[in-house]
């Protein structure tokens, strides 16, 4: 210890740049190694991973109709376990009376819906394991580690067309889409990848032929913004998709837009910082404790508000002062957990508190009750029969977009 304490300062400084220079040579190594696992070729990876890509046509039937009772929707999904497990979407499977999966090499095969969940919009389904042979499967990547400008490819089956591949780059990282209560809990992906009705459920591959997101909507009037949802999101929901069939979270009932400080200086009527509670759940129980909903709707600036309702400041202690802290607040709540709530209404502040309970699936959760475009397409008929067929994709399907 002696020794090295007395090395003068200027030749401990050299030390010093030399060992930082030595750890930056380190680290920048491994970055090329781990570089240097993704410089397969575009053509190559898609021959080792498109095996894995699979059409998902399902078939829902409406009891309450007379007419166009029979419903079809082709999507796509992506092998993840040699067992015969697949990743897809919840909207492609969800609610149908049967699916069947056609593999690479056109045999299909029945599946069975193991779990969903139409908020998330994530589905296993599985087919049964080949009596010979293995199944091909595609790895799951880490979508913390995506970053915009990314090369990124999507294999499915676009209106049809089996195993098509498109390219792009990762246009944007945890965007927000305001389409349910729960969207802080599920920050997208976008890409101006080409995605097209038929490809929902399929991959969303990195360089590396990893899958870091499974494709799910576009904004049809838009081009080239589509979106996939983070394939740690849908590792984190799997174990109680194979285990429940569902997601279990719980129900807070209600739901409504922060309040910034941009409004409060524009309206300049009493409000305070929180979340301005716009909507009451029925039956929730946010209902049953007398949490009060918005009745005046306001546009401001291309936004809609409902006033009049409670503004929530505090979450069991968590200030709601941004996006992050209320999705931290919403991220720690559990089934059968108090919730403590500090409201703001008419002047005065009110503690409010109850358990808890499961959510139950809502109509607003049902899939095909979103302005944006899933990426599905129907699968149509001949008007009468015999009637030639129009041509058809692999799956026997005329394609038009939804």
């Amino acid at each position: 210890m002696g020794r090295v304490r007395s090395i003068s300062g200027g030749t401990g400084l050299v030390v010093l740049l030399l060992a930082g220079l030595l750890a930056a040579c380190s680290a920048f190594r491994a970055r090329t190694a781990g570089a240097q696992q993704c410089t397969e070729s575009v053509p190559d990876m898609y021959t080792r991973v498109s095996p894995a890509v699979v059409s998902v046509a399902a078939t829902s039937i409406n009891p309450y109709r007379l007419s166009d009772r029979v419903h079809h929707v082709v999507g796509s999904g992506f092998i993840i376990d040699p067992v015969g497990l697949i990743l897809t979407n919840a909207h492609v499977v969800f609610n149908r009376q049967s699916v069947r999966v056609t593999l690479d090499d056109d045999t299909e095969a029945p599946a069975e819906v193991v779990g969903a969940d139409p908020i998330f919009d994530v589905a296993v389904v599985r087919i049964p394991k080949p009596s010979d042979g293995t199944l091909p499967t595609i790895s799951l990547g880490d979508s913390d580690q995506v970053r915009v400008g990314e090369d990124v490819v999507a294999i499915g089956n676009p209106l049809g067309l089996d195993q098509t591949l498109t390219r792009g780059v990762v246009s944007a990282i945890n965007r927000i889409l305001s389409e349910t209560p729960l969207s802080l809990l599920e920050p997208l992906i976008q890409t101006d990848t080409p995605i097209n009705p038929g490809n929902s459920g399929g991959p969303l591959l990195n360089r590396c032929g990893e899958a870091i997101g499974i494709t799910t909507s576009l904004i049809p009037d838009a081009q080239n913004i589509s979106f996939a949802i983070p394939i740690n999101l849908a590792k984190a929901i799997m174990p109680s998709l194979m285990q429940r069939g569902r997601v279990v979270r719980p129900w807070i009932g209600f739901h409504g837009q922060l309040v910034e400080d941009t409004l409060k200086d524009l309206l300049r009527i009493p409000l305070v910082e929180g979340l301005l509670v716009e909507v009451i759940e029925p039956g929730s129980p946010a209902e049953r404790v007398g949490l009060h909903g918005g009745q005046l709707e306001v546009a401001i600036g291309g936004r809609e508000f409902l006033f009049g309702g409670d503004i929530v400041t505090e979450v069991n202690g968590t200030r709601l002062t941004s996006d992050d802290k209320l999705a931290e607040s919403m991220r720690a709540l559990a089934v059968g957990d108090t919730l403590h709530l500090t409201v703001f209404r008419q002047g005065d502040y009110k503690q409010v508190e109850y358990v808890l309970p499961e959510r139950p699936l809502l109509p607003g959760d049902i899939p095909g009750q979103s302005t944006l475009s899933p990426a599905i397409r129907r699968r149509l008929t001949p008007k009468k029969l015999g009637e030639p067929s129009p041509p058809r994709g692999r799956s026997g399907a005329v394609p038009r977009p939804q």
